[in-house]
């Protein structure tokens, strides 16, 4: 099955505030608190501002299974940086995230134009660090105890991707999502709605 990102809206704030306080979600954010109603409406505000940042609920068949966000979009310096999750840990294992991460690079690289993306992930979420190394992205920082959580400093892995990267990068994530089943044409056509 196909995964899609469409612009955040208003209506998906509800489903946003328990995604990032729950326990799929809350342990792999910087942030170490719970968030409250006050606080994540001004997140979804500023959110919904555009500006430098752009936001996507991520859907498999239909349904709300994460987000996916740039942030810092830098046309002078023509970088930005990327982050994702999915809240519903069914949603695991199943290729969802390859097919997100090829969706934001794709967005990145040639509907963007951009240069640089660039990501952090705390040490201990490997799985998201090694899918983004099996994308092609060099892990360009360790930076220790760059975050504290539960009263802990953790480390944190920084991992970036030129542009001059991504047309390998591109080619191995086609035949990759092509040999798990994916339509990845049909994945490409998605890219219009993220605009």
């Amino acid at each position: 099955m196909a995964v899609t990102l469409r612009p955040l809206a208003a209506a998906d704030g509800d489903q946003v505030l328990a995604w990032r306080n729950s326990e799929a979600v809350a342990p792999y954010m910087y942030g170490d608190h719970h968030i409250g109603v006050a606080e994540h409406a001004g997140w979804l505000a500023r959110a919904m501002a555009g500006g430098d940042r752009r936001f996507w609920i991520i859907e498999l068949g239909g349904g709300g299974v994460g987000l996916a966000n740039l942030a810092r979009i830098d046309a002078a310096n023509s970088k930005c940086e990327w982050a994702y999750y999915l809240a519903d840990p069914a949603t695991r294992g199943r290729g969802v995230g390859s097919q997100v991460e090829y969706l934001v690079l794709s967005f990145v690289f040639e509907r963007l134009g951009l240069n640089r993306l660039w990501c952090e992930v705390l040490v201990e979420n490997e799985a998201v660090w090694k899918t983004h190394e099996g994308f092609g992205f060099t892990r360009e920082a360790y930076l220790r105890a760059h975050v504290r959580k539960g009263g802990v400093f953790r480390d944190v892995i920084g991992l970036g991707m030129l542009a001059a990267d991504w047309p390998l990068a591109r080619a191995t994530a086609r035949e990759r999502l092509a040999a798990r089943g994916v339509d990845v044409a049909g994945l490409e056509d998605g890219l219009a709605a993220m605009s």
